[in-house]
C-alpha cells in the first residue's frame, strides 16, 4: 500500500485502459479520483468499488478542465489517459474531428499537467504518467491527428520531466500497442471501410499483424506498470517513453 494518503486523477477512467490503472492504484492505497462518460449507473458502481470520486468534465474545454482540478484536486498522481481515434485518409479528414483529436489527446494533457504541477513542485513529490500510443514512435497510415498528438505528447512529457528534473515530480510516457479496449473495437468499422477489407482482416492483417506477440495486450498490463511508475524505486526514471506493445516498435 505504498500509494496510502496519495490522490490519483485517472482521466477516461471509466473503461479500459484508464479503468485498469485506477484499479492498480487503488489497490496500493491511492486514493481516486476518476472521469470520463459512460452508463451513469455502471459509473455509480465503479465509485462504490474504488471508494472514489467521479468527475464527467469534457476534456476538450479548458474551463471544465480547470474547474475538476479545482474541485478534485490537489493530486499527486495525474494520468493523462482519455483519447480518441478517428480513421479517415488525409484529404478527407474531417477539419472537425483533427481539432478534437487533438484537443483530447494532447493540448487536455498540457492543461491538466500545468494545473497539477504547482502542488507537487511545493510538495517535492508527484507522478505524472502519459497514455501515449505505439503511435507516438511510429505512424500508422489514415490516423493523421492521432499520430500528430500522440508525437506531440511525447515531446511534451520529456519537456516536463527536463523542467521538473530536479523537483521530485517524474513524468513519463506508456505507449502501448493494440490493447483491446472500447477504443481499439470502435476504430475497426472505420479501418475497414478505409483499407475495404473485412472485421477479421482488420483484427489479424493491420492490427495484430504490428505486435510480434500476435497477441493485444491486456489492459491490466498497463496498469501495473502504471503503478510501478508510481514507486519510490522509479523515483529516477523521468522523461521516458514506455513502450509495452508486444515488440511493434522494435521492428
Amino acid at each position: 500500500m505504498f500509494l496510502e494518503g496519495r490522490r490519483a486523477l485517472i482521466t477516461g477512467s471509466t473503461s479500459g485502459i484508464g479503468l485498469a490503472v485506477a484499479r492498480a492504484l487503488r489497490a496500493e492505497g491511492a486514493q481516486i479520483v476518476l472521469n470520463g462518460f459512460g452508463d451513469e449507473g455502471e459509473i455509480a458502481r465503479l465509485v462504490d468499488e474504488l471508494d472514489a470520486v467521479h468527475s464527467g468534465a469534457d476534456l476538450t474545454d479548458p474551463d471544465a478542465i480547470a474547474a475538476m482540478m479545482e474541485e478534485h484536486g490537489p493530486v499527486d498522481i495525474l494520468v493523462n489517459n482519455a483519447g480518441m481515434q478517428h480513421v479517415s485518409p488525409v484529404e478527407e479528414f474531417p477539419v472537425e474531428k483533427w481539432d478534437k483529436v487533438i484537443a483530447l489527446n494532447l493540448t487536455a494533457c498540457f492543461h491538466t499537467i500545468r494545473l497539477a504541477v504547482p502542488h507537487m513542485k511545493q510538495q517535492g513529490w508527484g507522478r505524472i504518467i502519459n497514455t501515449a500510443s505505439a503511435h507516438s514512435k511510429t505512424a500508422s497510415p489514415f490516423k493523421t491527428a492521432y499520430n500528430a498528438a500522440k508525437h506531440g505528447l511525447d515531446g511534451l512529457t520529456k519537456t516536463v520531466a527536463l523542467e521538473l528534473a530536479q523537483s521530485g515530480v517524474t513524468a513519463n510516457c506508456i505507449s502501448p500497442g493494440y490493447v483491446w479496449t472500447p477504443l481499439v473495437e470502435n476504430q475497426i468499422p472505420d479501418t475497414m471501410k478505409a483499407r475495404n477489407l473485412s472485421r477479421d482482416e482488420v483484427i489479424n492483417d493491420v492490427l495484430l499483424a504490428k505486435q510480434p506477440t500476435k497477441r493485444f495486450v491486456q489492459p491490466e498490463e498497463v496498469g501495473a506498470l502504471a503503478a510501478f511508475l508510481c514507486r519510490e524505486e522509479a523515483g529516477n526514471v523521468t522523461g521516458a517513453n514506455w513502450s509495452i506493445d508486444g515488440g511493434w516498435t522494435a521492428q
